[in-house]
């Protein structure tokens, strides 16, 4: 099944989807097929992983069913070749960075194959998958050994992660908005990490006119900028208002 399939579903499903979660095996639509997309990675697919390339290295992911976290989906992709195409625009050397939702953790790995210090997080279910291939990709290759912790989106989360603390220069998401019940708590937990100073990232296929929604909160809550777009896939660039 398809991500857009999956979204189809979920229209049709009362059960809710976990926050952080989001991920679902990549395929391809008639529209996609028709037309030359502009992020095209180097990849090489099996029955038990996907190879990419970035970085001018090899990137070995593994998939697992159980979860709709530890699945790739498309914004994931078109977030890295963004990244490694704009090493300039957006200089991650040396920069600490927080990514949400981080499902198999490729944006994580090519963060920091691109020389930044990295927290990949998401929902504890996800995080064996997330850390065995953040692991398998970057050690040795990366001047900042990435971390994997869990992270539930939530309204309130200065007790836990007080911004004295967790300061970070950007924050990545990819596909973080889709059919499910937390995108409120969602966008407090991104007002909650970008702070005066942070950068936030964010590229997502949009969907569903709930995604078209979220946008429009989202440019109420942030300073916004468009920094590319191929059809439905979009990658903003935000900071705080404050």
């Amino acid at each position: 099944m398809s991500p857009d399939a999956f979204v189809c579903s979920c229209q049709l499903s009362s059960e809710k989807k976990p926050a952080g979660a989001a991920r679902l095996a990549t395929g391809q639509t008639a529209l996609q097929r028709d037309r030359a997309p502009v992020f095209v990675p180097s990849i090489f697919s099996s029955f038990t992983k996907d190879i990419y390339h970035y970085v001018g290295q090899d990137i070995v992911i593994h998939e697992s069913i159980d979860s709709y976290g530890a699945v790739m989906w498309p914004a994931a992709v078109a977030l890295c070749s963004f990244l490694d195409n704009n090493r300039e625009k957006v200089n991650l050397q040396g920069k600490m960075v927080l990514e949400l939702g981080a499902g198999t953790g490729l944006v994580a790995i090519v963060a920091s194959l691109l020389g930044a210090s990295v927290t990949a997080t998401d929902l504890p279910e996800v995080l064996s998958n997330l850390q065995a291939n953040v692991m398998r990709n970057t050690r040795g290759r990366c001047r900042y050994q990435p971390q994997v912790a869990a992270l539930s989106w939530d309204y309130d989360l200065e007790s836990i992660y007080p911004s004295s603390v967790y300061k970070y220069s950007y924050v990545l998401a990819a596909d973080v908005v889709y059919h499910h019940d937390f995108l409120g708590e969602l966008l407090a937990t991104m007002k909650h990490f970008c702070k005066p100073g942070t950068t936030l990232i964010w590229a997502n296929k949009i969907r569903l006119e709930s995604d078209l929604t979220f946008i429009e909160n989202f440019k109420k809550a942030f300073h916004t900028s468009l920094l590319s777009e191929d059809g439905d896939m979009k990658i903003f660039m935000a900071t705080c208002r404050e």
